[in-house]
């Protein structure tokens, strides 16, 4: 702790945001094992009931790594302060659109 912190300083993560985040991560995991399907493309299962799979322009890891980030996204803009500036404009409800 440095001489300027004070004890009374809001931590680096609100708890909310971190549980959100969390919450994401553990909903959003890729279950059994790839599959190739009859058109050539490979798709394995999401947690959540989402199937993810490769295609003409990017790779299932790529669609894995989306799913997730979208899934974080979300999460943490559902418990976001409002007011909190955002790169991305939100509604007064603070979701995505």
């Amino acid at each position: 702790m440095n001489a300027d912190d004070s004890a009374d300083s809001p931590p680096a993560v609100s708890a909310t945001m971190h549980r959100a985040k969390t919450r994401a991560r553990a909903s959003h995991v890729t279950v059994g094992r790839t599959r190739m399907t009859d058109e050539g493309t490979v798709e394995i299962d999401c947690s959540c009931g989402m199937v993810l799979t490769n295609g003409p322009q990017w790779s299932l890891d790529e669609h894995i790594r989306l799913h997730r980030a979208e899934a974080r996204y979300l999460a943490l803009s559902e418990v976001a302060p409002a007011g909190m500036p955002r790169l991305i404009p939100v509604g007064p409800d603070r979701l995505p659109r």
